[in-house]
């Protein structure tokens, strides 16, 4: 379980037409923009920033845990699932990266 301590998320940036998203599954952070190096920048400081949030305000918040350990959309919860295990991705969609962010 995700704390404002320790935690990890996992992450997918993709291309969807000439846009590209950058997803975080665990706190539904999606970013979007026109090239791959923005958007997975803008990626890893939205997850920063958004713990940094939370840190902030954990004292008076008692859904602090909640906000860290969210469901992903289905689209993003399958899209993962078929990365982990080496199924395509379908059309248009390219996937640039996917992976894990300790946090």
């Amino acid at each position: 379980m995700n704390t404002t301590k320790k935690g990890e998320v996992r992450t997918i940036v993709f291309k969807e037409g000439n846009t590209w998203y950058g997803v975080a599954l665990e706190f539904n952070i999606v970013v979007e923009g026109d090239e791959y190096e923005g958007v997975h920048f803008d990626l890893q400081e939205a997850i920063k920033g958004y713990v940094e949030s939370l840190k902030k305000i954990r004292g008076t918040r008692t859904d602090a845990p909640h906000a860290l350990n969210q469901l992903a959309e289905k689209e993003y919860e399958t899209m993962w699932d078929n990365l982990q295990s080496k199924k395509p991705v379908p059309s248009p969609i390219q996937i640039k990266y996917f992976g894990v962010m300790r946090v």
